[in-house]
């Protein structure tokens, strides 16, 4: 079968064995990919990762146990042991022996078939489309900031970047009634979110310092997060949701001296995203820039890490 895979610090579409599910796992057959940021930073170096990419995905499981056989689902990309002190604490994310999915020590889903776990998973409504499911992981991430942080309608809250995840954080935190500026510098993206009613900045524009109670980082860069710590106000917070391979020194003198909470956010609640996307909270298909052959990788990577790309969706080798 035909996977995408990074050898060597190389980006390429190998032939590789059909895997077999482990107990306890299924075998999946995706029907439809999404290009993630974090795909184009380990593709860079970030945390030094050799294999099949992938983590974005809806699909039919096709090998497992008989409840899952035949149905459509996403999934969540935390392999845990369920036996050490994180998993039986309720932290089961931080599992001090987990893989996750395409990112550490698990090929991930970029393949025409890949494995995972079956309590990892979560079928999908038939109201949602395989455009709108592949969005789940990331729409999940986007509503764990919610889950850590209480945000009223008095709190004045920036997003800093318009980029594939900061648009999918701009709509939920939309719903929170919070004090909601996007600020960013792509004019596509924020326009984008101009004609959703969000209130939107742009970086250049914006010289007010000190000025918002949370801040969430979702630039992907060294740079942004230093232009998000000179956002935040005094005992404000700051959410970070950058993943990037940049080794750019960031000056934390500001996080010092202003008090400044950090809150590190990074996988979230499945169910929840689920929810809002067959109540049809957001329309996030119109996020969807191009739809590429799995075989097309490199041209696909390409035209993700594009500045006026939003989302990349690959297509598997005989999906409709």
């Amino acid at each position: 079968m035909k996977a995408i895979r990074i050898e060597n610090g190389e980006l390429n579409v190998a032939d590789v064995a059909t895997p077999t599910p482990p107990d306890g796992e299924v075998l999946i057959r995706p029907t439809l990919l999404g290009v993630c940021s974090t795909d184009l930073e380990l593709l860079k170096g970030y945390g030094g990762f050799s294999g099949t990419l992938g983590h974005e995905f809806v699909g039919v499981v096709e090998d497992g146990p008989d409840d899952w056989r035949g149905k459509r689902v996403v999934g969540e990309i935390n392999c845990v042991c369920k036996r050490c002190d994180m998993c039986t604490s309720g932290l089961s994310n931080h599992c001090r022996r987990r893989t996750v999915l395409g990112i550490v020590k698990r090929d991930g889903c970029f393949a025409e078939r890949f494995t995972l776990p079956a309590i990892n998973l979560h079928a999908v409504a038939d109201s949602i489309s395989d455009e709108a499911a592949v969005f789940t992981e990331p729409l999940a991430a986007a509503y764990q900031i919610t889950q850590q942080v209480k945000l009223e309608a008095r709190d004045q809250v920036a997003v800093l970047g318009t980029g594939r995840l900061g648009l999918l954080i701009a709509f939920v935190l939309s719903k929170t009634g919070c004090g909601l500026t996007a600020v960013g510098r792509n004019d596509k993206t924020l326009s984008l979110l101009d004609r959703r009613g969000i209130r939107t900045a742009r970086v250049n524009e914006l010289d007010a310092k000190a000025s918002f109670d949370v801040v969430i980082d979702a630039t992907g860069s060294a740079a942004g997060l230093e232009k998000a710590i000179e956002l935040v106000r005094p005992r404000g917070t700051l959410v970070m949701k950058t993943t990037c391979a940049d080794r750019h020194q960031v000056n934390l003198m500001n996080l010092v001296v202003n008090e400044i909470t950090v809150v590190g956010s990074r996988c979230g609640p499945f169910a929840e995203a689920l929810r809002a996307l067959a109540r049809q909270d957001f329309d996030v298909t119109e996020l969807i820039s191009a739809r590429m052959p799995l075989t097309e990788a490199p041209a696909a990577f390409e035209r993700a890490a594009a500045s006026d790309t939003i989302k990349v969706l690959l297509t598997p080798p005989g999906a409709a």
